[in-house]
């Protein structure tokens, strides 16, 4: 099995997860997926394989050599995003993709007007959606390449190696991929999340996360007889978001730039709800767009009524650049393996997050490296085939770079 059949199959598997269910899995139907991948891994010869009954997935390549070299892992999520359906994928390739519009589905285009990095994969083959469904490179692209690595490794046994361990989780689309992953039980030294986009990118910095849930309490009175009594919780709720800077939110900001997100709003005359997600790279500028929210319901409590408005803040996911700043040789690994597979390593830091954020807080540093997908979450996400091929071919470099240091 090459790898585009090894990807085409997992995205046959439908395993979006989903933010309103308490349980882990979030979706039963990630477990479908991971009891067929623990089939596929003890097929393909790696030892160790283990699924849990929360959907995490662990395995080991053994050591091809009696030199004392670390244990390296690599991780990738089995569930797709919330946001678009993952039931049914089609997927097809567009060969030799030359930089004209794809036309996916009756008014559904996917065009490099909208999506420049079109242009960037000229000449290659995309696979593609037929404007239905998302892809779900993000991040079965991951998966693929890894296992592919594994089986490439087997396949040439003249390229030494450590031990080898891989980890496949569920949920991270919802923030919860990393909660119970078992730090110890993967021992390893170091590893490499493949959850990224674009060919060559190597990511250690991410935002510092937080969500917040406000909840307004108004009074609803009849509006003919409302003066000194009507507290119009929705109307509150507006003027609260209005207090927020405006030129800080997503659609305004780049780079290391932070953000408040309003993802949700609902409410009536009695009763208003909002959430945020709030966002920085910056420690310090991430603490004060806590405070930030906190004193605008300070304002809104004073000016409404004390205990009209409550605040939960709830903290997501750190800046794993803390603690990578003194093991930048693991950076520097991946970026001898991906010049050696041929591409130009590029340093990013993520507008988001990764499991690798949370695990490298748990005690395992966890930098960022490409799966190749790009356009995620949606029906115009696609994932070129040579830039999955480089993406399985840095996950062998990694192992060999490793071993030859020692």
């Amino acid at each position: 099995m090459n790898i585009v059949e090894r990807f085409l199959s997992y995205v046959s598997f439908d395993t979006q997860s989903s933010e309103d269910t308490n349980t882990t899995p979030s979706t039963d139907k990630q477990l479908i997926f991971a009891q067929h991948l623990k089939e596929e891994l003890i097929a393909e010869g790696l030892q160790d394989v283990e699924l849990d009954t929360l959907g995490y997935l662990y395995a080991t390549l053994p050591a091809n050599t009696p030199k004392p070299i670390p244990t390296i892992g690599f991780i990738a999520h089995m569930d797709t995003s919330p946001d678009a359906s993952g039931k049914d994928v089609k997927p097809r390739i567009v060969k030799n993709y030359d930089g004209s519009d794809i036309v996916l589905s009756e008014g559904v285009v996917t065009s490099p007007t909208k999506f420049p990095e079109l242009l960037d994969h000229k000449g290659e083959d995309l696979i593609v959606t037929d404007g239905t469904t998302l892809l779900g490179a993000d991040d079965k692209a991951g998966i693929a390449e890894i296992v592919q690595a594994m089986v490439y490794l087997q396949q040439h046994p003249e390229i030494e190696h450590g031990k080898i361990r891989i980890g496949f989780n569920p949920d991270e689309e919802i923030g919860k991929g990393a909660h119970h992953f078992d730090v110890e039980k993967f021992g390893c030294d170091f590893a490499y999340t493949m959850d990224g986009s674009e060919v060559g990118e190597i990511e250690f910095e991410n935002f510092n996360a937080a969500s917040a849930k406000i909840t307004i309490n108004g009074c609803s009175v009849h509006p003919g007889y409302a003066k000194g009594k009507m507290v119009n919780a929705a109307r509150i709720a507006t003027e609260l978001v209005s207090m927020l800077p405006a030129n800080e939110t997503p659609e305004t900001t780049e780079g290391y730039e932070g953000f408040f997100h309003l993802t949700n709003i609902s409410g009536t005359c009695e009763k208003a709800q909002l959430s945020f997600i709030i966002r920085d790279h910056n420690r310090a500028c991430f603490e004060n767009r806590k405070a930030k929210i906190s004193d605008i319901v300070e304002i809104i409590n004073e000016k409404y009524g004390k205990g009209i408005t409550q605040l939960e803040i709830k903290d997501q996911y750190y800046n794993m650049r803390e603690k990578l700043e003194d093991k930048m040789h693991i950076i520097e690994i991946a970026k001898q393996a991906i010049t050696a597979a041929g591409m130009t390593p590029k340093i990013r830091a993520i507008r988001g997050g990764t499991d690798g954020a949370q695990l490298s807080f748990c005690g395992l540093p966890c930098p960022n490296i490409f799966a190749g997908g790009l356009n995620f979450h949606g029906p115009h996400e696609f994932c070129p085939v040579q830039s999955m091929e480089k993406a399985m071919m840095t996950v062998v470099n990694i192992c060999q770079i490793v071993a030859k240091k020692l």
